[in-house]
């Protein structure tokens, strides 16, 4: 049988002149990608619970220039797709000084057959990546920064559920949502293979983070509710095979060649014949000692610098010391972002919870926060955990401490004497658009 591709490509890390490129086989290869300006890579597949993944090493880029690219499996050339209308697929290396236009949203539900009752249309992603075909030399983003909920692993499409009661069947639980690593690849199909999503994955880069539905629902969103999923059956099997499909699709993409390189996860799976149990343990590990893995990361695009940052898996969830994020990670984003001024011109914060809101949801998670945190006794706590939960009162605003942190540090940052021009905070997850904008008093050091 002849390798072929499943899924991808998909576009990801890219400099002035190198890149990195992710695709799913089906079966073990050689994964070639080449450029017509002469620049390329290659890379073995490695094994993930009966799949096949490579990503494979640009080099040799040309900065400030764009060049078609093609991917060959052993040799054999598998896109772009034979008889494809879309436009061939490039990697743009950008060069210095370059500016930078970018895109960014969250929460996708793949598009769905025009036939499906109640379907969700064509959406944002699918609009940019027809306009973009359209008009291949026009304006496009030059990064895609998706801010989680890239799938729905807790509201899947009928398509899915007919999948999963033929597999499992749907009466026990988790009963219609994906249950292991097998079930989160068909989410992954289902939403990357719509032909113009695909294509525009494999020529605009994409930088990506996971917020709760990549798992599920109020993922993390305290103590009890973490204690509760434990109690049950199922849910061990759904975290470790959510955590070890992000690390596969979505986060090893996020990283240079360089951290690729020093990543021991990276090596421990790709250089072995099978590397489920590797993975597997890893992500077992990441569950069991969220403070062990650092899932934030940092980007730069010339003299525009994006930390992205994981504002679900590294929260502290004790009532007395809770934290949108644990130590080690709070200490990171310190460091990337008072590294920033005199070394970059923009800092993007990218975090899948908003941090600013409208004020009176601002005090209503604050108010409930503190109830959880017991000023006004047993029952009241009960009440606040049961309104947590029911209204997703979660977001930077529910983190007392850590909202008044992050403010501290956007407004050193932005005050310093040779600071970016500007510090954005993107984020996703509420489902519509807004823009907030930060001032401080006059002679705070936010400097108004």
């Amino acid at each position: 049988m002849a390798a072929a591709l499943r899924l991808g490509p998909l576009l990801r890390y890219t400099d002035g002149s190198s890149a990195t490129v992710w695709v799913e086989t089906n079966r073990p290869c050689t994964t070639e990608v080449r450029c017509a300006d002469g620049a390329g890579g290659t890379a073995r597949t490695f094994q993930v619970a009966g799949h096949h993944y490579a990503l494979v090493g640009v080099e040799g880029l040309t900065a400030g220039t764009a060049t078609a690219y093609e991917v060959l499996l052993d040799g054999t050339r598998v896109w772009p797709l034979p008889g494809s209308p879309l436009p061939p697929s490039v990697i743009h290396a950008p060069a210095a000084g370059d500016d930078l236009r970018v895109a960014f949203g969250s929460c996708r539900w793949a598009t769905r057959p025009s036939d499906e009752k109640n379907r969700v249309g064509p959406d944002a992603l699918d609009a940019l990546a027809r306009r973009i075909a359209a008009d291949p030399e026009g304006e496009r983003p030059d990064v895609l920064i998706l801010l989680g909920d890239q799938v729905y692993a807790d509201e899947t499409s009928p398509a899915v559920r007919r999948r999963i009661d033929a597999r499992r069947g749907l009466s026990d639980p988790p009963g219609s949502q994906v249950a292991d690593y097998e079930e989160y690849t068909w989410l992954y199909y289902e939403s990357w293979l719509d032909p113009e999503v695909r294509w525009l994955l494999s020529t605009v880069p994409s930088a990506m983070v996971f917020d709760d539905h990549d798992v599920i629902d109020d993922w993390n969103t305290s103590a009890a509710w973490v204690s509760d999923m434990r109690a049950t059956g199922w849910w061990r099997e759904r975290i470790v095979s959510a955590l070890m499909s992000y690390w596969v699709y979505q986060h090893l993409g996020n990283l240079s060649p360089a951290e690729l390189a020093a990543d021991p996860v990276h090596a421990a799976v790709r250089d072995v014949p099978d590397g489920t149990d590797a993975l597997r343990a890893f992500a077992a590990r990441a569950d069991a000692d969220p403070a062990s893995v650092r899932w934030s990361y940092r980007r730069d695009f010339g003299r525009v610098r994006l930390l992205m940052v994981d504002s679900r898996a590294a929260r502290v969830l004790d009532e007395q010391q809770r934290a949108m994020l644990d130590p080690g990670t709070a200490a990171w984003l310190r460091e990337q972002a008072l590294d920033a001024p005199g070394t970059c011109d923009h800092l993007l914060v990218g975090t899948s919870l908003p941090w600013l809101l409208p004020h009176l949801v601002h005090d209503v998670e604050a108010w409930d926060a503190a109830l959880c945190r017991g000023v006004r006794g047993a029952r009241w706590a009960r009440f606040g955990e049961w309104l947590r939960r029911r209204a997703d009162l979660e977001h930077w605003a529910a983190f007392t401490e850590s909202f008044a942190e992050f403010t501290d540090l956007v407004a050193e940052v932005a005050s310093a004497p040779d600071g970016p021009a500007t510090v954005l905070v993107l984020s996703g997850d509420v489902h519509h658009a807004y823009v907030a904008e930060a001032r401080w008093p006059a002679g705070a050091d936010g400097g108004g």
